[in-house]
């Protein structure tokens, strides 16, 4: 893998801000779920997060700073070498001299250089792991569970609040990076990309979403099927009603944890023509029209 800097493409400074901002960027662009099927876009998006596990950790950016661990978050081996002990000092051939002090013998360094040498490993907690992830429109406001296979092999089980907004972070405990020699495992961080909806928009906890009618619908008023976050119901058209007018469904929006109440669906109407008008209505239109002159674009300041 790539420097994890350059992979994200902030400089050696880059505030915590920075880094999360660019990796919600890049994150979006890449992530598999959004291009399905291209190979090259999950190979970055892997790419992608592992540069973030590293720089958004700041213990884990420390020590890749300072060439502990590479750029896959690995512990780099300390390399020491025989002539190293062979010109020392006799009296300093088993220890280490540090900020121009004689520590003499350390016992610690030695059992850590044989740990090293042996292949074992320190005991330590697990890591916290982060992910996005990107989650359908109608799971986010009306909750669920998944239980997810993630782009890096790990299978996490989420559950899922209703009224879940965009950027929300959910911590898994214990679902992050395994812990060594039994100790507890770390924790996942998933951050929520909500999938737009081709039907519904939402702010704050109110629905917005259109109806289509026909003129006569409008005209006469009528009861037609229309959807809601829950399931299609039958919405009152009133009679005499206008393009463009708004019907309030109360208590039919986002559900407000922890409280349950809910916000309201706004429901726009739109008037459609007929697709394929014929002599007959295009006459009566023309005999109503002359009984009833009008000028719609008077009320816009237009001259004709």
């Amino acid at each position: 893998m790539a420097d994890p800097y350059q992979t994200l493409g902030v400089s050696k400074d880059a505030s915590q801000g920075d880094i999360r901002k660019a990796y919600r960027k890049l994150a979006k662009d890449t992530h598999p779920d959004l291009n399905p099927g291209n190979a090259e876009a999950e190979r970055r998006f892997k790419e992608i997060s592992s540069a973030n596990e590293i720089l958004s950790d700041p213990d884990k950016r420390k020590r890749f700073d300072a060439g502990d661990i590479d750029d896959s978050g690995s512990e780099k081996p300390e390399r020491r070498y025989y002539r190293e002990y062979a010109e020392a000092d006799p009296n300093m051939r088993y220890g280490r001299a540090a900020s121009g002090a004689d520590h003499g013998f350390d016992a610690d360094d030695l059992f850590a250089d044989m740990f090293r040498a042996s292949g074992k490993r320190a005991r330590a907690p697990g890591s916290a792991a982060r992910y996005l992830f990107p989650i359908d429109f109608l799971d986010a406001v009306n909750g669920t569970r998944k239980v997810v296979q993630m782009p890096d092999g790990k299978t996490l089980d989420i559950q899922i609040p209703a009224g879940l907004r965009e950027g929300q972070v959910l911590r898994l405990k214990g679902q992050g990076r395994s812990g060594t020699d039994g100790e507890e495992p770390g924790d996942a961080y998933v951050e929520v990309q909500i999938l737009p909806h081709a039907e519904f928009r939402r702010e704050g906890n109110d629905i917005h979403s259109v109806l289509p009618i026909t003129i006569g619908e409008a005209l006469n008023g009528a009861n037609v099927r229309g959807d809601t976050i829950d399931g299609a119901v039958d919405i009152k058209v009133p009679k005499g009603s206008k393009d463009r007018m708004t019907l309030r469904l109360r208590n039919k929006g986002v559900r407000r944890d922890p409280t349950g109440a809910r916000g309201d669906q706004f429901v726009e109407l739109h008037i459609v023509p007929p697709e394929s008008p014929d002599d007959e209505l295009a006459a009566f239109m023309a005999a109503w029209e002359e009984k009833h002159p009008q000028n719609p674009r008077q009320k816009h300041g237009m001259r004709s």
